[in-house]
């Protein structure tokens, strides 16, 4: 898989997991866009370290 690909396929997975863990307090709005933006910062962040350990970069 291309390290463009595994980048946009952290950012997915970390937006939806983040977006997700605020049902677990019943949170707002608010809560859901912050923790989908941290969510998804750090699936790009793990996404481009493992394809930069690949050899993807």
């Amino acid at each position: 898989m291309s390290g463009k690909r595994m980048v946009w396929w952290g950012m997915v997975i970390g937006s939806t997991v983040g977006g997700s863990l605020p049902y677990l307090w019943n949170g707002n709005m608010f809560a859901y866009l912050i923790w989908s933006t941290i969510g998804g910062i750090a699936g790009i962040w793990g996404a481009f370290k493992l394809a930069k350990a690949a050899g993807e970069f």
